[in-house]
């Protein structure tokens, strides 16, 4: 089989784990209702987007991947519909704490674990008070088995904002991009609306890359910090499949056949005409 149903889910979330858990359940049986074989959650599904404010408290709700309940309950979820779900999760190693991503298959076993690379630091998102720079490295995954023949590639918000990020999953093999966010008003600066940027650099990836990019995104008003949705689904051109505005709550899906993307990524000679020898720049400090 050369197709793949992916899904990406767009909704608000409460201080009550359970509630957001089971808000996120009926999503992902309705995404798997509609043939979803990979369904993409938010970041942080768990509660409210907690970085908001420095809260040394919160630090207590961080789990080890094994404990936690979100990746637990997706765990069951997955296994029951023979569905993937890329899981983002707070972690709890020990001392340290990540913001983290559980692939979990569909036969509800953790393939492994991506910790988030890129850390961002600024009002309204103090992310680097609660998370350690991931020491994972990119990392991408096989499709489910009814679709062996793709390679998924997961990063986590801030991850999406960088080219390096999508092309290292591309050139690991990954034919799908998928970024679980949680982005919205800009504190520091109430006239700044990032959601046209946002998505303008995932579709920049995806045109780059020759590649799909799922993005899910939260939505709501959360202490006065509004989250603004703007999922979407785009192909390998860019082109969006499937979108939502900034109210939404629901599922998107979209069905992408890999051997076209495949001879396209080849014919546009992205790939073909790198020059990695003249790259060195990008791997110094400024």
């Amino acid at each position: 089989m050369t197709q793949l149903t992916v899904a990406a889910l767009q909704l608000g979330f409460s201080d009550d784990i359970d509630a957001n858990i089971a808000a996120v359940s009926d999503l992902v049986r309705e995404a798997a209702g509609k043939g979803a074989q990979v369904i993409l959650p938010p970041e942080l599904f768990e509660g409210p987007y907690f970085c908001r404010v420095e809260d040394e408290g919160l630090f207590a709700t961080a789990k080890p991947v094994g404990t936690h309940k979100a990746v637990l309950a997706m765990q069951a979820l997955a296994a029951e519909l023979g569905v993937t779900i890329p899981t983002s999760f707070f972690e709890a190693d020990g001392p340290h704490h990540y913001n983290s991503l559980a692939m979990i298959g569909p036969d509800g076993k953790v393939q492994g674990v991506y910790r988030k690379s890129h850390i961002p630091d600024g009002p309204g998102y103090e992310e680097k008070f609660y998370f350690r720079p991931g020491n994972t490295g990119f990392k991408v995954w096989p499709g489910p088995a009814s679709a062996p023949d793709f390679t998924i590639g997961v990063g986590v918000c801030w991850d999406q904002w960088y080219p390096e990020t999508a092309r290292s999953m591309m050139l690991m093999g990954a034919e799908i991009l998928f970024y679980p966010t949680a982005i919205g008003t800009e504190p520091h600066d109430p006239t700044l609306d990032t959601s046209r940027l946002w998505r303008r650099a995932m579709i920049g990836h995806a045109v780059s890359n020759v590649v799909p990019v799922v993005a899910a995104n939260r939505i709501g008003n959360e202490h006065g910090q509004i989250f603004y949705g703007n999922s979407f689904i785009c192909d390998e051109r860019g082109d969006i499949l499937a979108e939502f505005g900034r109210d939404e709550t629901g599922v998107l899906v979209a069905t992408l056949d890999l051997e076209p993307i495949k001879r396209h990524r080849a014919a546009f000679g992205f790939f073909r005409d790198r020059r990695p020898e003249l790259y060195g720049r990008l791997s110094q400090d400024i």
